[in-house]
This record gives C-alpha cells, sequence and structure tokens, in this order.
C-alpha cells in the first residue's frame, strides 16, 4: 500500500506579550469579605477556575462562593480563548461567512477564509473544515489584582450606599502567553465540490470545475507572486490508502499553492496583535516546525526534533483516479 510521505502538517509554538486583559468573561457571583454574596465582580477567563468553593450548607445544599481574592493565577491561568485569536487573525474577513449563499459562495472559498480558516453555510449545508487548529493562550506571569472599584454617584436620595454602585474586578498586569497550533496539509490542500461525502465547499454545473480552480489559482497566486500555485480540478479525486476508492469531484492544490496559503497564515500568526477591553497583547516570537513525522504537535515536547524550515515537498493525500466508461 502507498504511504503518504513529505511535511504533513506545519506546527507553531507562539509567545505573546501584553498588559491587561484582552477576553473578559463577564460578572460572576463571588462572597464578599462580610459573607453576603457579591454580584457585581468581572472576571477575566481563567483556565479551570470555578467561583464554588467546595463547602455546602448542609441544611439546605447551599455550595459556597469563594471569595474575590481567593484565586491562584498559577493553577487557573488567565488565557485568550482560541475563538477571540481566529476573530481577531481574521478579523477582516470575520462577518463576511454570515452573508454567503451558493449563489456568491465563490468569493468566500476564493479568500483567506475560505481556503483557510473555513466556513459553514448551513442555509445551504455548504461547508470547509479549517486546516488550522491553535491552543488557547495562555499566561505564564500570573500578575493578577483585585481593584474595588465604584459608580459616580455611590449613595441613593437617603444618603445611604446602593449596593449595585459598588464593582469589582480581577484585572491584570503585564503579560506573556504561550500558545500551539498546527496546519493540517491534507484539510488544507483539497476542496471538494461533491455532495458524496458531505463536506461540499460549493454546488457546482457541468463545465464549472476548471473556472473555479482558475479563480482559486489567481487568488493563491496574488499572496505571493513569485510562486507558481496551481489549483487542478478533477472528477474524480480518492484519498490515499482507501479500500474501494471511492473518489469525488474537487480541486488538488499543488505544492506552492500549500506553500503560498501556509506562509500567509504564518505571517498573520506573526503579526497579530489584539487591542481591546483595556489591554492589549501582540506576537512576539513564533517558532515552526515542518512536521514530516507521525509526532503530531512533537514541538510540544521535544523542540529539539523540530525542523524550522521547509526541507521536503508537503505530503499529497489524494490523487486523481480515472474514471471507467
Amino acid at each position: 500500500m502507498q504511504k503518504v510521505t513529505g511535511i504533513k502538517s506545519v506546527d507553531f509554538k507562539i509567545k505573546a506579550l501584553g498588559h491587561g486583559v484582552v477576553n473578559w468573561n463577564g460578572p460572576t457571583k463571588l462572597q464578599g469579605d462580610d459573607g453576603s454574596e457579591l454580584e457585581n465582580h468581572t472576571l477575566p477567563k481563567l483556565r479551570g477556575y470555578s467561583n464554588l468553593s467546595g463547602r455546602v450548607k448542609e441544611e439546605n445544599g447551599y455550595k459556597y462562593k469563594k471569595h474575590a481574592t481567593d484565586i491562584d493565577f498559577k493553577k487557573t491561568p488567565l488565557y485568550i480563548g482560541q475563538n477571540c485569536i481566529r476573530h481577531h487573525l481574521f478579523k477582516e474577513q470575520t462577518y463576511d461567512s454570515h452573508f454567503a449563499n451558493e449563489k456568491n459562495i465563490l468569493s468566500l472559498l476564493a479568500s483567506i477564509t475560505g481556503l483557510v480558516r473555513g466556513y459553514s453555510v448551513t442555509s445551504s449545508q455548504l461547508k470547509r473544515t479549517t486546516s488550522l487548529l491553535i491552543e488557547d493562550f495562555v499566561d505564564i506571569l500570573g500578575n493578577g489584582n483585585f481593584e474595588q472599584l465604584s459608580t459616580d454617584k455611590p449613595t441613593d436620595e437617603n444618603g445611604k450606599r446602593v449596593k449595585t454602585t459598588i464593582f469589582s474586578k480581577t484585572t491584570f498586569g503585564d503579560t506573556e502567553y504561550i500558545s500551539f497550533g498546527s496546519i493540517s496539509i491534507e484539510q488544507l490542500q483539497f476542496i471538494s465540490l461533491d455532495k458524496k461525502f458531505d463536506r461540499a465547499a460549493m454546488v457546482i454545473k457541468e463545465g464549472e470545475g476548471e473556472v473555479i480552480a482558475a479563480e482559486l489559482q489567481s487568488y493563491i497566486k496574488s499572496l505571493n507572486p513569485s510562486l507558481n500555485p496551481q489549483a487542478i480540478f478533477h472528477k474524480n479525486y480518492v484519498r490515499i490508502g482507501t479500500i474501494f476508492e471511492e473518489g469525488e469531484c474537487g480541486i488538488l492544490l499543488n505544492n506552492d499553492a500549500v506553500k503560498a496559503l501556509v506562509d500567509e497564515t504564518l505571517d498573520r500568526l506573526a503579526n497579530l496583535s489584539i487591542r481591546q477591553a483595556k489591554g492589549y497583547m501582540y506576537v512576539d516570537e513564533i517558532t515552526v516546525d515542518y512536521n514530516d513525522s507521525h509526532k503530531m504537535m512533537r514541538i510540544k515536547r521535544d523542540e529539539s526534533e523540530i525542523i524550522n524550515q521547509q526541507h521536503t515537498s508537503f505530503a499529497q493525500y489524494f490523487y486523481a483516479k480515472l474514471e471507467v466508461a
């Protein structure tokens, strides 16, 4: 049986720096110093955090809340969710998929969102699975603070302090995030135009395949004019290693086309910055592994094994099979 050889994934490790909270979790019920319930405390996203202390009031089963200062930022670190990262990584096209339909789907497919981020158009069941895996950005410094705040009018007409005007936040000083991710070559290189396996990126009519391939090729060429990308349409692409060699019509990207998309994705990651919610974050360093082994994400376990330059061709998972008349 023919084996798949070549670079199977492009994995990466990211170090990002920042200050303050970028990704808030919202209001969280905690316990105040006087034992009352504190409703107006805002928490950022903390990995594995629960606001319950574990103590239970036996007679009614009430679970006591934690105090606002009862947080270990090493055990429950600050993080920026991967959905937030994806949003900002493809920020200029974030909302375009909301307006996609069968008539204009080619414009979406021939974009960095369509080719890398992926999309799902529920009204027509068209979709493209993302080739980009990215983990949460997890802070390793743990510079968390408790802040007590109040509004400009802390009392009512009788001079009594209004409870809802007092609020608090868990804020952060300097931050340093670590994250890992991977670009799947298999998912990146093939675009299905066939509903046979329920993964059609778009539905085509007879004779449209070559036109769509030319559109994709033109877009990928614009990312790096020095390369020679090719997007090749065929009516019967088969995944290497299948038993019955059942194929589907679609478009296969050549080595240069895959390289252009990989380079564009890595460039976006290297230049990613987020400024929102009175905080900011920017990517300071990215380490890349052109992984041709079976060890998924080996960069997480042993950086001495990685290869940080493209040293061979990207793996090819599909081949064109001539249909028997």
